[in-house]
């Protein structure tokens, strides 16, 4: 019998539709697989985004010009002006009537006029005001200056937290796409006996916590955009995309950030400027025991007759006097003003103290942050990609089951999201440290004369922890 009426063997048809299938879905596999290497953030971008663009500069000039506490800043200024100017005033003159015997009796006397009265302050006492509001003008500048720097800050800072939060997005809908082809190709293969029904329940649990992430990635972006509008002075702009990476934060020397905080912060420089103006009060009220000269002087009508029968007629009066300090030598003034000055002298030392302590944990969270950044660009990740690799290659030639491959798809999937995370935590602990640590660009500035507070940071970077979850 020739081959041309050779019966088919079914069994030979079962296995060459069986090897074809099989070419088909090792093809889309592989597909697939270079689709998800293209897809990690930092290597291959996504399409670009239809919403509108916006820079880190427009974000800073849109809160230079509607952030309210630089309004807060300049009042405080001006404030400042107004009590100083107020407190080098001379005193003002007393004008009044002054009569004695008006009806005059039997004598048709009487003594009527007016007089002007005028204290002459002794002592320097209004220089000295004047030094001690001086110290508020300037405590009051550098909180304006402060200020600013806590706006630009917090602006930077919720940028590189808004820009996290879009790169995080933008990796969890590419898993997430991944993870329903994945489930799609767990059908495909479990219809042709080379997955099980557990593969494809797997599959499909994937595919659900990649549309969860998804959903916790969309309300974390809100969160963090409505925090940013807010910080700009304009809580209903519209979601944006940003411009720039994650990867462009430049490697600084935080030990050396920390002796600068210590020493140079806004927040050190007001302490110290408290403590000038504790030492100008206290000079002030120990010249306040010194009395000031009254002076009284005016002129009268007299209409008390003489022998001639003709009135006394115009006269005038002078008086002088001070209040002598016997009782009341401003001891008890004097005292609170030194114990003043002692205070104000104890909260530099305890600002530097609170600068240190507030930087340790930031310098801890640079530090973990920079080896997290390196080891998962480095180390991990190249590693975990490659594992991914080989699982699958060695599921295409049947060597290796497919839940191996979702796992490494899995684990490559959560180092890339936790880098992610550790370039936000590395790029926020370096801002911090060189913003002076001042964070709160919508904390109201001090009050002249008040207590500063320079540790008010309500924007402080997370810390990052151990795990690459």
């Amino acid at each position: 019998m020739n081959n041309l009426t050779k019966p088919v063997d079914p069994t030979e048809l079962r296995v060459e539709a069986m090897s074809r299938l099989r070419s088909v879905l090792r093809f889309v596999l592989c597909f697939f697989c270079a689709l998800f290497l293209l897809a990690l953030p930092g290597r291959a971008q996504t399409a670009a985004s239809e919403q509108k663009t916006i820079t880190l500069e427009e974000l800073q000039q849109m809160a230079l010009q509607n952030n309210p506490t630089f309004a807060q800043s300049v009042a405080n200024i001006q404030a400042a002006e107004g009590r100083k100017k107020q407190s080098g005033l001379y005193p003002n003159p007393t004008v009044g009537y002054q009569g004695e015997q008006i009806r005059g009796g039997s004598f048709h006397g009487g003594e009527q006029g007016f007089f002007v009265q005028q204290d002459i302050v002794l002592g320097g006492k209004l220089g000295l005001n004047r030094k001690i509001f001086d110290q508020e003008l300037k405590q009051a500048e550098t909180e304006a200056d402060e200020q600013k720097l806590r706006v630009v800050t917090n602006v930077r800072m919720s940028y590189i937290q808004a820009l996290a939060a879009q790169q995080t997005l933008e990796l969890r809908h590419n898993l997430s796409k991944l993870a329903d082809d994945a489930v799609e190709t767990s059908h495909q293969l479990a219809n042709v006996g080379q997955a099980d029904a557990p593969d494809v329940l797997e599959s499909e649990v994937e595919a659900q916590q990649a549309q969860l992430a998804v959903t916790m990635a969309e309300q974390n972006q809100q969160r963090i955009w409505k925090a940013l509008s807010a910080v700009v002075g304009n809580p209903r702009l519209p979601l944006m995309q940003l411009e720039g990476k994650l990867e462009d934060t430049p490697r600084v020397n935080a030990e050396e950030l920390v002796e600068k905080i210590v020493t140079e912060s806004p927040a050190v420089r007001i302490a110290e400027i408290g403590v000038k103006r504790a030492e100008a009060a206290l000079a002030r009220e120990k010249r306040e025991p010194i009395p000031d000269l009254q002076l009284r002087g005016g002129m009268q009508q007299n209409g008390e007759l003489l022998t001639d029968g003709r009135s006394v007629g115009l006269q005038g009066f002078a008086d002088v006097g001070v209040r002598i300090p016997i009782f009341n030598r401003n001891q008890g003034n004097i005292a609170t003003a030194k114990a003043n000055a002692e205070r104000a002298k104890r909260e530099v030392e305890r600002v530097k103290l609170v600068m240190r302590e507030r930087a340790a944990t930031i310098v801890q969270n640079y530090t973990f942050s920079q080896s997290a950044v390196d080891r998962y660009k480095n180390e991990m990740i190249p590693r975990a990609r490659k594992a991914y690799e080989m699982y699958t290659k060695k599921y295409q030639d049947m060597a290796a089951a497919y839940p191996q491959v979702l796992i490494a798809q899995r684990t490559l999937m959560q180092l890339e999201v936790s880098y992610v995370n550790a370039l936000e935590s590395f790029a926020t602990s370096s801002l911090s440290l060189q913003s002076y640590l001042l964070t709160d660009g919508l904390e109201a500035p001090a009050q002249p004369g008040g207590i500063d507070q320079p540790v008010r940071e309500v924007n402080l970077p997370m810390q990052l922890t151990a795990s690459p979850q």
